[in-house]
């Protein structure tokens, strides 16, 4: 997850500890008062039905909590005389659920289900908008989490590749600069079938784009090159061509981009 989320124009930080996602709610609270954090933070500790909720919260997600200590608190919660930080909470009860970091992106942390309650008692509306974009952006994460598992395929059936230019095509007498340029030769190859274009076609039309063709190309296409880097080492191997390969590398290209777009656009909600 980036390191802050946006809601009604507050910028939220965020962080991961041990795989737990935390939400900072210092920066909910300065949603009320940017110079009383802490004190906002401090009244909503002390109320009773909080307590209540961070003990029910870490007896059902951590094992090491000082249910003890929590009756303590839970006792003297809602007294005038009762007060209550984080870093009493932590150090006393040894809770998981809230954190506090210090340095500059310093505050106090919750895990997202405690910093939704908090939300909720800072505002109803705060709460809504906060879940909304938090659930926004982790819809982003899994599309580039998708994304990336398709492009590093499309990196490891590279290794394939190459390994049969080096093992069928390349002679032993070549130097370090011929190997290159055979590689390169053969990356472009498959950019062609797939693109209709070499990379530096691709560099020369879109000087302004970072990185290369392959790191601009959609799930589809990192699919489809995935499939084509293995069935070019397995022509390689056959004794093919290059212009027999290329050519059946484009028609291999064109078949399956076909069906994979029929298939997305069978997915689709109906409506969309």
């Amino acid at each position: 997850m980036k390191s802050k989320l946006e809601v009604l124009d507050q910028a939220i930080s965020t962080t991961t500890r041990d795989g737990v996602e935390y939400i900072c709610i210092t920066d909910i609270a300065k949603y009320k008062g940017n110079d009383r954090a802490a004190h906002i933070i401090g009244n909503w500790m002390r109320n009773r039905n909080t307590v209540e909720f961070l003990g029910i919260w870490e007896q059902l997600n951590n094992p090491d909590f000082k249910v003890l200590e929590f009756e303590d608190f839970k006792k003297e919660a809602g007294l005038n005389s009762f007060t209550l930080t984080a870093k009493q909470w932590i150090e006393s009860t040894n809770s998981i659920g809230i954190i506090s970091k210090a340095g500059r992106y310093g505050g106090t942390y919750a895990q997202k289900d405690i910093a939704f309650e908090f939300a909720s008692w800072i505002s109803v509306e705060f709460k809504l908008y906060l879940i909304k974009e938090f659930q926004r952006l982790k819809e982003q994460e899994y599309e580039q989490l998708g994304w990336d598992i398709k492009r590093n395929l499309a990196k490891v059936n590279y290794l394939i590749h190459t390994d049969a230019i080096q093992t069928h095509l390349v002679p032993d007498a070549l130097s370090k600069q011929q190997i290159s340029a055979i590689y390169a030769t053969e990356a472009d190859l498959l950019n062609v079938a797939l693109f209709g274009e070499t990379a530096k076609q691709w560099r020369e039309g879109h000087p302004e784009q970072k990185g290369n063709m392959r790191d601009h190309a959609n799930v589809h296409q990192l699919v489809c090159l995935a499939n084509l880097e293995a069935m070019n080492a397995h022509f390689i191997q056959q004794g093919l061509t290059q212009s027999e390969r290329i050519t059946q590398l484009n028609q291999l290209a064109i078949q399956q981009m076909n069906v994979l777009l029929k298939a997305s656009d069978r997915l689709l909600p109906e409506g969309d």
